[in-house]
C-alpha cells in the first residue's frame, strides 16, 4: 500500500504522516529529494530555495522528476506514506508504478490553519492570513508546467479529509481511508510458482539459456532445479560444457552437452532427498524437452505449467498428451 499526502499549509499533513508511520508505513517525502539536491550543491535549506530547486528540477528533467527519483527507494514488500506531493505529474508517476497508489488531500479552514502555523513557529511559514492566501495562491495555480500546481493535485485526490476538529476525529478519518484501501491484488498460484521458478533460473550456470523449474504439491514447493553441469563438476560458465561453450546451433551436438536440464534436476533432487513427486505439478520457465518429458511422465507428475515455448517441443507435447499429463501455458508479465 502506498499512500500520498498533500494539502495546503497547516492542514495537518504531518500528523497524518505520523499516524501512518506509527502503523508500519515507511515515511518518504518528495522534499527529501530536494534536500539531497541542496546538500549536493552545498546550499543551506530554505523554503524559497526548496521551491526554486523543485521548479528547476521539473523544468530540466520533466514535471515528474522528483517522484521518479523517489521511486527508486521503494521496496516491494513495504507500505509507504509519501508527502510533499505538489504537482499532478508526481501523482501520475506514483500511480504508474503499479502498487495501488492512493492520494489523500488534507484541508482545513484558512483561519484555523494560520493559527496552527503561528503555534508551530516554523521559519518561512506565513504569519498572517493575507500572506498565507497570497503564498498559497502562487503554489495552487502554478506559474508554468514546472511550477507547483496544488489545485491540480487536489483534483486528483482519492480521499479528502477535513481536519478541523480533534486529533481523534482526524485519526478516525485516516482509519476510514485505510479501511477503503485494504483491497489489493495478489498473484495467482500459477504466477507465484512461475515467479519462483524464474528466480530459481537465476542460479543456472549454463551459458546458453537459464531455465528454472519447481515441483509443487498441495500449494507447497517440494523441489527445485535449474540447468547446469552435474554436481561436483566444472560449471558450464567456467568452461565445463563443450557444447554450450561452443554455442552450438539448437538441436545439434547434443551428445556433447554435459548440462542437466532444470526439470531433470528438480525431479532428481526430489529423488535424492526421498520426496515423492507423484501427482504433483511441475512449473518450468520453458516447455520441457523430449528427454525431460519422459522423466516427467515416469515420475508420475500429473501437470506441467510453463511460461515460454521451446522450438523442439512438438513431440514432447504429443507424448505428454498421450500419457494424460495436463499441460498449461501461463505467460508471466515482464517489466
Amino acid at each position: 500500500m502506498i499512500l500520498g499526502v498533500s494539502g495546503p499549509y497547516g492542514a495537518g499533513k504531518g500528523e497524518v504522516v505520523a499516524y501512518l508511520e506509527a502503523r508500519s508505513f515507511y515515511p518518504l517525502s518528495l522534499s527529501d529529494v530536494l534536500r539531497d539536491e541542496l546538500r549536493a550543491r552545498g546550499l543551506e535549506e530554505t523554503r524559497e530555495r526548496m521551491i526554486a530547486t523543485g521548479n528547476e528540477l521539473r523544468a530540466k528533467s520533466g514535471p515528474a522528476a522528483l517522484a521518479e527519483r523517489l521511486l527508486a527507494r521503494l521496496a516491494p514488500d513495504r507500505n509507504y506514506v509519501i508527502d510533499s506531493i505538489r504537482h499532478p505529474a508526481e501523482v501520475e508517476a506514483l500511480r504508474a508504478q503499479g502498487r495501488g497508489f492512493r492520494l489523500i488531500w488534507v484541508d482545513a479552514d484558512p483561519a484555523l490553519r494560520i493559527e496552527r502555523l503561528r503555534t508551530r513557529g516554523r521559519t518561512g511559514d506565513p504569519d498572517s492570513l493575507p500572506k498565507l492566501l497570497e503564498q498559497e495562491g502562487r503554489e495552487r495555480r502554478g506559474g508554468g508546467d514546472a511550477a507547483q500546481q496544488l489545485d491540480a493535485v487536489e483534483a486528483l485526490a482519492d480521499f479528502r479529509v477535513r481536519n478541523e476538529g480533534s486529533l481523534a476525529a482526524l485519526h478516525a478519518e485516516i482509519q476510514r481511508v485505510l479501511g477503503a484501501c485494504q483491497g489489493f491484488e495478489r498473484p495467482s498460484w500459477d504466477e507465484y510458482f512461475l515467479g519462483v521458478a524464474q528466480m530459481v533460473a537465476s542460479r543456472s550456470n549454463c551459458v546458453k539459456r537459464h531455465v528454472g523449474a519447481l515441483i509443487a504439491q498441495d500449494k507447497r514447493i517440494i523441489s527445485t532445479g535449474y540447468n547446469g553441469t552435474p554436481r561436483g563438476t566444472r560449471n558450464c560458465n567456467e568452461g565445463g560444457c563443450p557444447r554450450c561453450n561452443g554455442f552450438a546451433e539448437s538441436g545439434t551436438r547434443l551428445d556433447e552437452c554435459l548440462c542437466s536440464h532444470g526439470e531433470e534436476n528438480a525431479i532428481v533432487q526430489a529423488a535424492y532427498h526421498g520426496v515423492s513427486v507423484r501427482g504433483a505439478t511441475l512449473y518450468t520457465t520453458f516447455f520441457p524437452c523430449l528427454f525431460c518429458t519422459k522423466l516427467i511422465i515416469n515420475a508420475g507428475i500429473r501437470e506441467v505449467v510453463y511460461d515460454a515455448a521451446y522450438a523442439l517441443d512438438e513431440r514432447a507435447g504429443k507424448l505428454l498428451a498421450e500419457a494424460g499429463v495436463a499441460v498449461r501455458r501461463v505467460e508471466r508479465t515482464r517489466a
